[in-house]
């Protein structure tokens, strides 16, 4: 008998071990087209710790286990059908209150931070990390010098940036001594979702490299951003003194120095923001929307919303408005992320406890962003 009973209690652990990591990879999983982020021990930058609803069977045990292997949970959010948890349905039933049931030792992955979402105040990339940004991200640009006659001259020119953000340029025979005057300027711009055209225009002097070990690196920087050799007599690069960064058309501009222009560093999630943003707005309108209504402070309804782009800290939405117009609002993450997979993470922690608070699952305990810019037309 002692051995049918050690049977049945080895049983039941191994089934509610499997519905534990059941639950935990379903939680684990995301949002975007039904794809999984991978299996994590603990969420990037997650901020949610409920747990799904278990089925009736397991509420029976749950409560002699230690509470040190669950997070506190919130209010469930949507149960699962019994029919999903196979080994409960087995024809073989285990029953639980036969023997004195031990504490299991398989455990969920938490966070020691508190469970509310924690909105931070610095929520944006300095001007020097943004034009950083856009200068690895883009590959054109409009170089300004003087011609030979002295009137202002402006030309479309590839470039590669340096670790320091220099630029290098690549003339062609016709223009390379256009200049009597080594003063010039580049300007290049990046455009996000259609919606905002950042800009960053830098002014320094236009120079012609000599030492044979930096044309070198310079040579080999060409060759893996545009994957051609370039020919060393056209190579000039611009010596940044100061840098305009501005964040779209018609706005003011912020004037970075040079050193902070150099120490800064682009945005870890600049490779995959555009894809990202693109698979949000086609596959997750709806949690953008209700973004709007739970995490922003707004006394209209959004007709539509979109967003714009995500960094490190957050990400930017555009909102309509029938009776107010078009606004430009920051949701900051709760904390920096540092790739995609953390981007992602969040983003569905963040649109599970929209869920919740809009579904009055849960109450707000953040504050709300206040600040909207309205967009002129």
């Amino acid at each position: 008998m002692e051995t049918q009973y050690e049977d049945e209690e080895e049983d039941a652990r191994l089934i509610i071990c499997s519905h534990l990591c059941m639950a935990q990879n379903e939680k684990a999983g995301n949002y975007f087209g039904g794809k999984k982020v991978g299996r994590r021990k603990k969420l990037d930058g997650a901020v949610c710790t409920n747990l799904l609803m278990l089925p009736p069977p397991f509420l029976e045990v749950e409560a002699t286990m230690t509470q040190s292997h669950l997070a506190p949970s919130f209010t469930p959010s949507k149960p699962l059908k019994e029919t999903q948890f196979s080994a409960f349905n087995s024809p073989k039933r285990v029953s639980f209150r036969n023997f004195a049931f031990k504490t299991l030792k398989c455990s969920l992955s938490t966070l020691s931070e508190p469970s509310q979402l924690e909105l931070k105040s610095n929520n944006k990339p300095l001007p020097a990390e943004v034009s950083r940004t856009i200068m690895e991200l883009a590959t054109v640009g409009t170089l300004s010098t003087l011609s030979q006659e002295g009137q202002p001259l402006g030309i479309g020119v590839r470039f590669a940036v340096d670790s320091e953000g220099t630029p290098m340029l690549s003339l062609n025979a016709a223009n390379k001594n256009f200049s009597f005057d080594a003063r010039s300027s580049l300007h290049v711009q990046l455009t996000q979702s259609g919606l905002r055209t950042p800009q960053c225009t830098l002014q320094g002097s236009l120079n012609k490299p000599e030492d044979r070990v930096l044309m070198k690196r310079l040579n080999s920087l060409w060759k893996k951003r545009f994957g051609e050799d370039v020919n060393e007599d056209f190579i000039y690069i611009v010596a940044v003194e100061k840098v305009l960064q501005m964040e779209d058309f018609q706005e003011d501009g912020v004037w970075v120095t040079s050193l902070d222009y150099k120490n800064a560093q682009p945005d870890p999630l600049r490779d995959c923001a555009e894809n990202l943003v693109d698979e949000i707005n086609t596959n997750n309108m709806e949690d953008i929307t209700r973004f709007c209504n739970v995490y922003v402070d707004l006394d209209f309804q959004v007709l539509e919303a979109k967003m714009i782009w995500v960094d490190r800290l957050g990400f930017d939405m555009r909102l309509c408005s029938c009776e107010k117009g078009i606004f430009e609002v920051r949701i900051p993450f709760p904390r920096e992320v540092t790739d995609e997979k953390g981007a992602k993470s969040t983003f569905n922690c963040m649109s599970q406890m929209a869920w919740e608070v809009e579904k009055n699952f849960n109450a707000p305990d953040f504050e709300k962003v206040k600040h909207l810019k309205h967009i002129k037309s």
